[in-house]
């Protein structure tokens, strides 16, 4: 890419130089200049009142969209299983392709997974590739990346969609790299410009104290990883018919660089956080990390997990691994219920699509009543040990 300041139409006024994120933009004998270190943001080209900035982007001559058509989905396996951000995906994949009148294909890795080509077709997709092999009984980045590549390059996908998980996370970048295509990680939405049939690509930045949308204009596929529980699983429709292809991987276990001698699954000792169907949090209302066995005890009785705030998180009260919220986990429950949690914006963004939500808070303009199904304005230290009592009784404890 190439960026170019027209010397006639610039007029000095500094525009773009106050607007520029990286404050790289200088003014020498009053026409503007372009530092090293220049992203191609575009800030600058949208500033400039006499359209003065212009950015030349050479892949656009080199790649032809219109070859690449269709919706792909990475389906996620975990213990010859779809895990839930497959499913999730697959439903939204099928909602965009309606929009843009595409086809959803889902690829399933793995052993002894055949059964789950029905469940992929009946959730949306159109055709599901088949890899049931031993070379990816067990997931390997290199065995996998090799496989995903192949299939992509083959089927030409115009959008490519991965679960933000560990293992997602890992093989979407492998991917990406070797198709020389962008990747927008961690995604929590996405829509489509249909006039220019681009994905809209939304994600938090900047520590998430805002929301980037991303685009993909001139490579394909458009590739993101989606975070789990920020798409809805859509409806399961049996009688749903489509096309099941059953491949060959194309590397054998030779050529894996990677052997696995052994899994061993660690014990958790709490509820899964994003699989929990009730969660309780804590924010900073509880003004010391010991008062988190308070929130604890609820959860506990109520038979869910422990959640926190990132000002919590960020106090080094309580580990991060329970850190609700855009740069934590995304979760959507059937009952949240906040305990001294004010509500901020990356906050509710990664908890406000549970089904009910009971807020305890004391400063009854707090954000988070504005999201809460049921607001309870008072001191947690009062309404939370109540809670606890009358659970308790139901439940003959006491």
């Amino acid at each position: 890419m190439e960026i170019i300041i027209d010397a006639e139409k610039c007029t000095g006024c500094t525009i773009c130089s106050k607007r520029c994120p990286f404050a790289i933009i200088k003014m020498e004998n009053r026409l503007a200049v372009i530092g090293q270190g220049c992203t191609f943001c575009g800030v600058c080209v949208e500033a400039c009142p006499f359209s003065a900035i212009t950015i030349y982007k050479d892949q656009e001559k080199h790649v032809d969209l219109s070859a690449y058509k269709g919706i792909m989905v990475f389906g996620e396996v975990r213990d010859k299983k779809f895990a839930n951000v497959a499913l999730e995906l697959i439903s939204k994949a099928r909602e965009i392709a309606d929009q843009i009148k595409t086809h959803v294909i889902t690829v399933i890795l793995g052993e002894k997974i055949n059964h789950l080509a029905k469940e992929a077709l009946s959730y949306g997709s159109d055709k599901v590739i088949l890899i049931d092999d031993p070379v990816v009984k067990d997931f390997r980045t290199d065995a996998y990346a090799r496989v995903m590549v192949d299939i992509i390059r083959d089927q030409k996908p115009e959008i490519a969609l991965i679960g933000a998980t560990s293992i997602g996370r890992d093989l979407a970048a492998r991917i990406a790299i070797q198709l020389h295509t962008g990747l927008t990680a961690d995604c929590t939405g996405l829509d489509m410009d249909m006039e220019r049939r681009i994905l809209l690509q939304t994600r938090p930045a900047f520590g998430g104290n805002l929301m980037a949308t991303i685009e993909t204009p001139y490579h394909r596929p458009q590739m993101a990883t989606v975070r789990p529980k920020v798409m809805k699983i859509g409806k399961r429709d049996e009688s749903r018919k489509g096309e099941i292809l059953n491949l060959k991987p194309g590397i054998t276990e030779e050529k894996v660089r990677t052997k696995i001698r052994e899994i061993i699954k660690q014990e958790q000792g709490e509820v899964n956080l994003e699989e929990a169907e009730i969660i309780c949090t804590g924010g900073r209302g509880i003004h010391k990390p010991e008062n988190f066995s308070l929130i604890r005890e609820l959860a506990g009785l109520l038979g869910g997990a422990v959640g926190a705030s990132r000002a919590t998180v960020d106090a080094g009260w309580i580990d991060a691994s329970h850190q609700v919220g855009q740069t934590g986990k995304t979760v959507a429950p059937k009952l949240y219920i906040a305990c001294g949690v004010s509500g901020a914006i990356q906050h509710l963004a990664g908890m406000q699509t549970s089904d009910i939500i009971v807020a305890i808070n004391k400063d009854a303009d707090a954000p988070i009543f504005n999201v809460a199904t049921y607001g309870i304005v008072g001191d947690l230290f009062d309404v939370v040990p109540a809670l606890i009592k009358e659970i308790k009784k139901v439940k003959g404890l006491e």
